[in-house]
């Protein structure tokens, strides 16, 4: 049997709620039915999503839930409501955080972007705003070695780096424990927020805590790492942001 797959992401007002509806389009237009869709909006913002997008949502089998984000972060951390949605409860084997900003391209299987043991997303498309010894002031937070792996960025190609990736689209097992329980959201949940207390980090941990923990996060859930290919998840922000999209290339997303 097929492992089932919840594909969900952030449905917030103003501007990312339709975001979130044209999104949700290209994944029914594109993956077919049996992928669960799911849409969370902070609850103390739920009154302001517009009722065309609730409608919208709706008619494509989408559900609109509530998740509880303030005072998870001191200071507030929008960017990190990805991570208070991957810790949401499904019902499927398979759970995948999709940026609002992402739209599906083509028809492909998402299935073969499952893996088991791992969790699948993409190189980042570059860290050029990495201090000195971040990665040994992390993973020596949890007394971890900085992996040995090394991985090309998606950008920045100029030599392999510490594995860094995007938080935009991540894909893992829902099901999997580590022994004191926690589930893999849960445990980027832990290590972003005791990262989030390193002092020496302050400059930097805004926007990017979420990235910077998520491979430390992969490794402390006793999990591996799925590298998305670029035709997989064609990241155009950065200095690729309003050129024209590569129609030459098989991307799905």
């Amino acid at each position: 049997m097929a492992p089932t797959l919840t594909l969900f992401f952030v449905v917030e007002p103003p501007s990312y709620q339709y975001l979130a509806c044209y999104l949700a389009g290209s994944i029914r237009q594109h993956l077919g039915p049996e992928v669960e869709l799911v849409g969370y909006c902070p609850a103390h913002r739920l009154h302001e999503v517009d009722r065309a997008t609730v409608e919208t949502l709706r008619r494509m089998r989408c559900d609109l839930r509530p998740m509880v984000t303030e005072g998870v972060f001191d200071p507030a951390y929008p960017h990190g409501n990805k991570i208070i949605a991957c810790q949401q409860p499904r019902d499927t084997d398979w759970g995948g955080f999709m940026d609002s900003d992402i739209l599906v391209m083509r028809p492909h299987d998402v299935g073969r972007l499952l893996v088991p043991g791992h969790v699948t997303c993409s190189p980042a498309a570059s860290i050029q705003w990495k201090p000195e010894g971040l990665w040994e002031t992390i993973y020596g937070a949890f007394d971890m070695p900085v992996p040995k792996e090394r991985i090309m960025l998606m950008r920045d190609r100029r030599r392999p780096v510490v594995p860094y990736f995007s938080s935009g689209f991540v894909l893992f097992p829902q099901t999997h424990r580590t022994a004191a329980g926690l589930s893999f959201a849960d445990t980027w949940m832990e290590t972003a927020q005791r990262i989030d207390q390193i002092e020496s980090l302050a400059r930097f941990k805004r926007p990017y805590l979420d990235q910077m923990t998520l491979p430390l996060s992969i490794a402390r859930a006793g999990l591996a790492w799925n590298e998305l290919q670029e035709d997989d998840h064609c990241i155009l922000g950065g200095r690729l942001r309003g050129r024209p999209f590569p129609k030459n290339r098989p991307i799905t997303a």
